[in-house]
């Protein structure tokens, strides 16, 4: 009997034959795992996406959800409250210019990368993108410097489940309180000296009166911390485990930097760290002969519907002419990622400072540790090796 349990670590290590299957044969199915209805297809997908009144996000977005955060985010409300959200934040970034960005990034970047020349062997993830996305972060939202390591922990706990009770597990609240404690700190030192980066701009920013709530403000910032860190980090990991395992691909871009941005995008396609979100019904809904009904979870397999032929052909080929338009990399619709911009400049620039020095080198890891998560997937630990 097929099951497809979204926190096991066989899924966690290899999602994509199941997903074929799911896309095949069960388009639309219930996992007694997840309490959830999964669909696999692309074009199923974005009619969840497009369609927020039934297939809404205020219960949670994540497939675990941490408690009391649903309806204080982006990801975690339905319009009108998201669209004067998305406005509110927006603003936000417009305000910050986040082209001014660009220059200490590439700082960043070369700094990081230069610390791997010379090195046979070396983790990417540890090694390199770790502290980089965290920097890249700190600089953009305006946080203290001196808790990176202690930042990153805990973000990337609270992006984890737990596959023993298939949920989020004591320690992974426990890192989600200690973020909301950190930025209630960051945000109110930043009303009595703001400056110009994202959170004094969020603390201030207005339209025609309406402005973020105190909760919406915390649940906002703790999310971007969290998002920012681990939606960062783990799509540069897996973007330079895609390379090192298309040689070809790898040698095109570190060759020609200019072919970066194809590869990133197809990357997002192919193998992207944002695998599933869930939904919540608000009517019955029939679809592949499957009754769905109001009340019921529905998980949005954006990696399977990534993988899916009827929408890319040879999708299982990571291709650097496809220029995959639409894919879900960053989700979409409504709840499309508002940091994709950013993450597609630190992306860029980080891969070439890095192939600069390491133009060419291939895994060691052939089974790497991946972090267990039901909506997340990114290695823990990449080993490459430097040819």
């Amino acid at each position: 009997m097929f099951r497809f349990d979204p926190f096991s670590p066989e899924i966690d290590a290899d999602p994509f034959p199941a997903y074929r299957r799911l896309r095949d044969e069960f388009p639309c199915f219930w996992s007694e795992e997840a309490n959830a209805w999964i669909l696999s297809r692309f074009a199923d997908i974005v009619v969840a996406l497009n369609d927020w009144p039934r297939y809404s996000s205020t219960k949670g977005n994540n497939v675990a959800e941490l408690p009391n955060r649903a309806g204080g985010t982006l990801g975690t409300t339905d319009p009108p409250r998201h669209d004067q959200l998305r406005a509110l934040i927006q603003y936000a970034f417009v305000k910050r210019n986040l082209d001014s960005l660009t220059g200490p990034i590439r700082d960043m970047a070369r700094e990081a990368a230069e610390a791997l020349r010379g090195r046979k062997r070396f983790d990417f993830v540890g090694d390199f993108c770790g502290d980089f996305t965290v920097r890249v972060l700190s600089c953009a939202l305006g946080l203290p410097t001196g808790d990176e390591e202690t930042l990153r922990r805990n973000a990337l706990m609270m992006a984890q489940t737990d596959p023993a009770v298939r949920a989020k597990g004591p320690q992974h609240v426990a890192a989600f309180e200690w973020m909301k404690a950190y930025a209630a700190e960051v945000i109110a030192e930043r009303r009595a000296h703001p400056r110009d980066d994202l959170i004094s701009h969020f603390a201030r920013a207005e339209i025609e009166g309406d402005r973020l709530s105190e909760r919406e403000l915390l649940m906002t910032t703790t999310t971007l911390i969290m998002a920012g860190v681990e939606s960062l980090c783990g799509f540069l990991s897996m973007f330079a485990l895609n390379l090192a395992d298309f040689p070809d691909v790898r040698r095109a871009v570190s060759s020609d930097p200019s072919r970066l941005p194809d590869a990133m995008e197809e990357s997002l396609r192919y193998n992207t760290s944002a695998q599933r979100f869930r939904r919540c019904l608000t009517q019955d809904v029939e679809l592949h002969g499957q009754p769905m009904r109001a009340g019921d979870l529905v998980c949005l397999a954006y990696g399977s519907g990534n993988r899916d032929d009827r929408q890319y052909p040879n999708a299982e080929i990571y291709d650097l002419a496809r220029k995959p338009r639409g894919h879900l990399g960053f989700g979409g619709s409504t709840h499309a990622c508002l940091g994709a911009t950013i993450a597609r400049l630190a992306t860029v620039i980080a891969m070439d400072e890095f192939h600069k020095v390491v133009p060419d080198y291939g895994r060691v890891d052939v089974n790497p540790p991946w972090m267990p998560s039901a909506t997340f997937r990114s290695p823990l630990r990449l080993l490459l090796e430097a040819a």
